[in-house]
């Protein structure tokens, strides 16, 4: 296995990372936002209300995305699989 295919390898592997955790963190950041905000203009601030709106938030996320994600993960991983021979010999 040569370096540049190792990065290549790293580089995938992150790219998938950021495809399935990236639309789950940003809806949890979104939410946390819009939560703090409304806390400050209320001066309401109680840290269990911003945990159950992110909770809630990332379980709608989930069930929405969920199985996008997963389809994405599946592929990955079965293309990774294949090229086994490949990165090996």
């Amino acid at each position: 296995m040569t370096p540049e295919l190792a990065l290549t390898e790293l580089r995938l592997g992150l790219q998938v990372a950021l495809w399935v955790g990236g639309p789950l963190l940003m809806t949890v950041l979104v939410v946390g936002v819009v939560v703090g905000v409304v806390q400050a203009a209320t001066q309401l601030n109680e840290p269990t209300i911003a945990f159950i709106a992110k909770a809630a938030a990332l379980t709608a996320a989930l069930f929405a995305l969920g199985s996008f994600l997963l389809i994405y993960l599946v592929d990955y991983t079965v293309t990774l699989f294949q090229r086994i021979p490949h990165l090996i010999g």
